[in-house]
Parts: structure tokens; C-alpha cells; sequence
């Protein structure tokens, strides 16, 4: 059975860092683009950052310069730095692992920041 396992989520005062992990089981995703998504309340599910088997790394404009992913292939997963966060970084936060027929999707982790 294929799980993405995410940690690392919580409450922190802006200006603040966290550090998210995803970690898959199940399957070898060393192949696969992984990446971050988020969900904010009443808000549609916007990518955060992605990256290649290659380590090329996609960011979305609200994050460029705060955040950070990376992927450790032989652990099978994929990281989320965060720092200088900010109220509006406030959301649950998905891993997600693009798939050949299928997507894949953790079970999402809070992250809240205070002002």
C-alpha cells in the first residue's frame, strides 16, 4: 500500500521557520516529481514548490526566496524548508507525488502562523 507520511506541521509566530517532511512507503519514488501543495479555508488548493528526479525545483511567486524543497531519494522523501513566515503562509500543507496513471497525496499537516 503506497502512504506519504507528512510531519513537521504546527503553530509558529510569523517571522518564524518550519521544516515539513513527507515520507513515502509503499514504492520507490525516486523517479517521480514530488512536491507541496497547500489549502488555505475557503480557498482552492494552490502548489507550493515541486521538484524533478534531477533536483530542478519549481516555486510558486508567494514563496520564491522563503522557502526550499529538497528530496532525499534514498530515504524516499521530499522536505519543505519555511522561513519568514507569514499569516497568510497559514494552510494545511500536502505532499504530493505525480504519478504515471495516478497522483499521489499525503493526508495534509497544519501549519498556522501567528501575527
Amino acid at each position: 500500500q503506497v502512504q506519504l507520511v507528512e510531519s513537521g506541521g504546527g503553530l509558529v509566530q510569523a517571522g518564524g521557520s518550519l521544516r515539513l517532511s513527507c515520507a513515502g512507503s509503499g514504492r520507490s519514488f525516486s523517479m517521480n516529481v514530488m512536491g507541496w501543495y497547500r489549502q488555505a479555508p475557503g480557498k482552492q488548493r494552490e502548489l507550493v514548490a515541486d521538484i524533478t528526479t534531477g533536483g530542478r525545483t519549481n516555486y510558486a511567486d508567494s514563496v520564491k526566496g522563503r522557502f526550499t524543497i529538497s528530496r532525499d531519494n534514498a530515504k524516499n522523501t521530499v522536505y519543505l524548508q519555511m522561513h519568514s513566515l507569514k499569516p497568510e503562509d497559514t494552510a494545511v500543507y500536502y505532499c504530493h507525488v505525480r504519478g504515471y496513471i495516478t497522483d499521489y497525496w499525503g493526508q495534509g499537516t497544519q501549519v498556522t502562523v501567528s501575527s
